[in-house]
């Protein structure tokens, strides 16, 4: 069972930035290279938001059209993490921050971290 660990949320100002991490491990037939991650994000009272995606060697990536520009997704498959640079923090990035490891049928969630942005 592959199991993710979301770190690195908290409370920044607006215009302040932040890096996220995704810790995963638990990996038995494939490894963490075969899976494709992404973020995404929850806001209080709103419906999960997709913000970011890389493939499994990291060499490409898409976001949603709300953080691009601001937000960079890496990775570092020597170990097993995934990673969400954001910049320019504006409020309505606030919200619980998910990584999502997929492979073919398979995914897999990480119980969140929360992002707070206020002033």
């Amino acid at each position: 069972q592959v199991h993710l660990v979301e770190s690195g949320g908290g409370v920044v100002q607006p215009g302040g930035s932040l890096t996220l991490s995704c810790a995963a491990s638990g990996f038995t037939d494939f490894t963490f290279s075969d899976y494709a991650m992404n973020w995404y994000r929850q806001a209080p009272g709103r419906q999960r938001e997709f913000v970011a995606a890389i493939t499994r060697a990291g060499d490409n990536s898409i976001y949603g059209d709300s953080v691009k520009g601001r937000f960079t997704i890496s990775r570092d498959n020597a170990k097993n993490e995934m990673y969400l640079k954001m910049n320019s923090l504006k409020f309505e990035d606030r919200g619980v921050y998910y990584c999502n490891a997929v492979r073919g049928y398979r995914g897999y969630w990480g119980q969140g971290t929360q992002v707070t942005v206020s002033s």
